[in-house]
């Protein structure tokens, strides 16, 4: 293993294997098994489904493109942070880097107190102790986080095994053993669509829901200051990651939408216990209520990984609290983590609601993290022609500026037709100047 020549560096032991890894096990969450339902509720066809799925899935991967020349010539930690600081300067980052930290930190919280709920299912017992269930468990996962790198990056791998093949099992059981829905039953005579004459509002809906799902497509980059290699390791990492995600999701739609009838989809809260349960009879969706406690672990691990590396590098940058440059001899950002695990539990304890709200925002902080991104490739091009570019996008600059445009689009779509949620993303991007001067000011 390679040692930090000070403390307050991170070590860089990973590889390609790690990179496909988090890249899965960072993306792939509850999404897929519980969205579907909603979705189908406000589509009714379908075609239409599996249109918006293909549409972002080929967002994810013109993306990925996008992101791996920000991650191979910036190879720094904190992804998203770093290429704005860089290309916009230190206010630019701090906006990007703690908004994209915050909807981290609730979508941390909001995924274990959900597994605490799962849990309650399987053990009565723990019914009505969600919470402290949910704090015990991110706990516990920041304890393995405190021991180091090399063992956090284990459990990651093998977290994202088990999803892959669990997921792969779930699409083969649904073709071998279920019956192809008919062409009546395929079809929803009540969807949003029908009810209100408009296709924009459910259009927009399971766009926000799939783009939720979907977000992690770029987790690799957050580590490319620990990949051995990262202007060869990051291109196979991320381009095998999304590819095998898009596999994954778009199968297990098509798997759904072949044994489900388009009415029981639309009600359904987790379509792929109800499709198993289908299947091979009441009990047997406990099977998929346990895998999705698989899943959500492997998520938050990953989130966990992740999350303190924007805080440390921005710390680094005097852009957050000094301490944050703290690195533990195991190759963690320690005070980072702590803080992050801390946040996430103060958001449980408050509760469910605040939790979930700060939820319901996420894709709009996750989108802005994406158009940004985009906007300091073609910014960092034009500023700093000569920088080292070992991978270069293709298709230059057609295709970051129409990811840009596409991203813009669906902000302000977003902000139109969920206002509630919207404004209390406006207001955390106007509360981040004087927290920014504050955090200047404490850092002189």
């Amino acid at each position: 293993m390679q040692q930090p020549a000070t403390r307050n560096e991170l070590f860089k032991i990973l590889g390609v294997g790690f990179g496909v890894a988090v890249t899965v096990g960072g993306t792939i969450g509850t999404g897929i098994l519980r969205k579907p339902g909603p979705i189908a509720a406000q589509l009714g066809e379908p075609w239409l489904i599996m249109t918006l799925w293909v549409a972002v899935s080929l967002y994810a991967f013109l993306g990925t493109l996008c992101t791996i020349e920000l991650g191979t010539s910036v190879p720094k930690a904190g992804a998203w942070y770093v290429y704005a600081q860089r290309a916009f300067g230190n206010y630019a980052g701090f906006v990007v880097g703690i908004n994209s930290w915050l909807g981290t930190c609730s979508a941390l919280g909001f995924g274990v107190y959900t597994m605490s709920e799962y849990i309650a299912l399987l053990i009565p017992a723990f019914t009505g102790y969600e919470p402290y269930v949910a704090a015990a468990i991110l706990v516990i996962l920041t304890g393995i986080h405190w021991i180091g790198l090399a063992l956090a990056s284990s459990f990651q791998n093998i977290m994202s095994v088990l999803k892959g093949v669990g997921l792969f099992i779930f699409v083969a059981v649904c073709y071998i053993y279920g019956d192809e829905v008919s062409t009546a039953d395929a079809q929803l005579t009540t969807s949003r669509i029908i009810e209100t004459g408009s296709w924009i509002a459910p259009v927009i809906f399971s766009l926000q829901a799939i783009f939720y799902t979907y977000d992690g497509w770029h987790t690799a980059a957050y580590f490319s200051e620990e990949d051995r290699d990262p202007s060869k390791n990051l291109p196979k990492s991320m381009i095998g990651g999304v590819v095998l995600i898009i596999a994954i999701y778009l199968l297990c739609n098509l798997a759904i939408l072949y044994i489900l009838p388009m009415n029981d989809l639309s009600q359904s809260k987790l379509a792929a216990a109800d499709a198993i349960t289908l299947i091979f009879g009441e009990g047997s969706g406990k099977i998929v209520t346990l895998f999705l406690m698989i899943s959500i672990l492997g998520i938050v691990n990953a989130q966990l990984l992740f999350n303190p590396r924007v805080l440390y590098s921005m710390s680094r940058d005097g852009l957050f609290l000094k301490a944050g440059t703290t690195v533990n001899k195991g190759g963690t950002p320690a005070v980072a983590m702590l803080i992050t695990s801390g946040v996430a539990v103060t958001l449980i304890l408050i509760g469910k609601d605040a939790t979930e709200k700060l939820s319901d925002i996420a894709t709009f902080f996750f989108v802005l993290g994406y158009a940004s991104g985009f906007a300091s490739l073609l910014a960092l091009r034009r500023n700093e022609p000569l920088l080292p570019r070992p991978w270069k996008v293709p298709a230059y600059p057609v295709l970051p500026i129409v990811m840009l445009l596409l991203s813009i689009a669906f902000l302000v779509s977003a902000i139109v037709q969920d206002l509630p949620s919207s404004q209390y993303a406006l207001l955390f991007l106007i509360i981040s100047y004087p927290a920014y001067l504050l955090m200047s000011r404490l850092n002189k």
